[in-house]
């Protein structure tokens, strides 16, 4: 290792390892450049647990292609953070922050079948939706649902 690399690898710790909230602000800034902005974009660091790097996943097929990828990912890191890299990386499964999936588009109703009006205890679980437009787009599929479900005949 150079001269001039050690001296930065030293910087580094002197600017952020004096706090664990200043060391995981610079893991969280090389992150993108450790891993390239497309899989930067579907993944997010979350938190620095003593020597342990978390990261959210979209899914289970991406923490395994990651864990695959960790020395390549840890070896980046050190380069980049040096002593203040973690030794580890762990996992955690969800949408990165502002990266939920678009919903995909909902077809209209069958013209044969139209949906009957939302029953009272449909509403009351509806209600709970705080997004007026996801609350709309689950009443919708609910009523297509229900209008395709063979109802036992009321006595």
């Amino acid at each position: 290792m150079g001269l001039q690399r050690a001296a930065a690898m030293g910087l580094a710790a002197r600017l952020f390892g004096s706090a664990p909230e200043r060391t995981l602000a610079l893991l969280r800034a090389a992150w993108p450049r450790v891993v390239g902005p497309e899989l930067a974009r579907r993944t997010e660091v979350i938190a620095l647990e003593g020597d342990s790097l978390r990261i959210r996943v979209p899914d289970a097929g991406w923490r395994k292609g990651l864990l695959r990828m960790r020395r390549e990912i840890l070896a980046r890191l050190r380069d980049l953070a040096g002593d203040l890299a973690p030794r580890r990386l762990g996992f955690t499964e969800g949408f990165p922050a502002g990266t939920a999936p678009s919903l995909p588009p909902f077809l209209p109703p069958a013209p044969e079948a139209p949906a009957p009006p939302p029953s009272p205890a449909l509403s009351a679980e509806a209600a709970r939706i705080l997004d007026p437009e996801l609350r709309a787009r689950f009443l919708e599929t609910a009523g297509r649902y229900l209008a395709r479900t063979p109802r036992p005949p009321t006595t």
